[in-house]
């Protein structure tokens, strides 16, 4: 079966503030995920995690080496084909939720049909959404607004928001990272039900040994390079 996802010798630096040699952050990295698949990337704080995530949804390019979604090379992208690509096949949720205060729970998981060209996809994005919320235990939040809600309530907000699109992939970096330990498992539960239930494929960036545990595979990021 070929892989969903591939990376090909990836490699990540940056230039140093002053003017010394460059800081190398993700250095040879190969990657093979099948679709469906949940995979941990686990490391230290500083290793790359989320430099390596970043490249994988298209937020960072990097500095040398291929990124394979679906086998298309996502490198011989433009600016425009690639902002279509994290709208549509990449579903993003961080550590930190990213929600509008000014708006619902609703409206800010409809926040990404609003740059989405697919026209039957924005239309039924509404009735996705409040199903989602439902499945998620955010029925009855629906019309509150996130200073309403629990920490625990907001990332799970920021899940449906994720999905919202029907990505194939959702990124999740350190996505229990900011909750307490209750809601941390019920939010790595969470993830690995939807995983199947939504049929994407779950890549997860984190520090937290009982979330990477759920997770189907399991990598170890150090010293730039990649091992599972």
């Amino acid at each position: 079966m070929d892989a969903f996802l591939k990376l090909r010798d990836v490699a990540k630096s940056y230039q140093s503030v002053l003017d010394g040699p460059p800081v190398s952050v993700l250095n040879g990295i190969d990657l093979e995920i099948l679709q469906g698949e949940s995979a941990a990337i686990m490391g230290p704080s500083g290793s790359g995690k989320s430099t390596l995530l970043n490249i994988i949804g298209t937020l960072d390019r990097p500095t040398r080496g291929q990124v394979l979604l679906e086998g298309q090379d996502l490198a011989q992208l433009d600016p425009s084909e690639l902002a279509a690509v994290r709208n549509r096949r990449i579903g993003f949720i961080f550590q930190a939720h990213h929600l509008l205060p000014q708006c619902t729970v609703l409206e800010n998981v409809l926040v990404p049909t609003l740059v989405c060209g697919d026209a039957p996809l924005r239309q039924s994005a509404p009735e996705r959404a409040r199903r989602l919320l439902q499945r998620v235990g955010l029925g009855p939040r629906a019309n509150h607004r996130p200073g309403e809600l629990s920490g625990g309530e907001r990332q799970r907000a920021a899940v449906v928001r994720g999905l919202i699109n029907q990505p194939r992939l959702l990124l999740a970096d350190e996505p229990t990272g900011a909750l307490d330990r209750a809601a941390a498992e019920q939010l790595a539960r969470l993830l690995v039900e939807l995983n199947r239930e939504e049929k994407v494929t779950l890549i997860v960036a984190t520090h937290a040994g009982d979330l990477a545990e759920r997770m189907g595979r399991h990598f170890q990021l150090r010293d730039g390079r990649l091992a599972g």
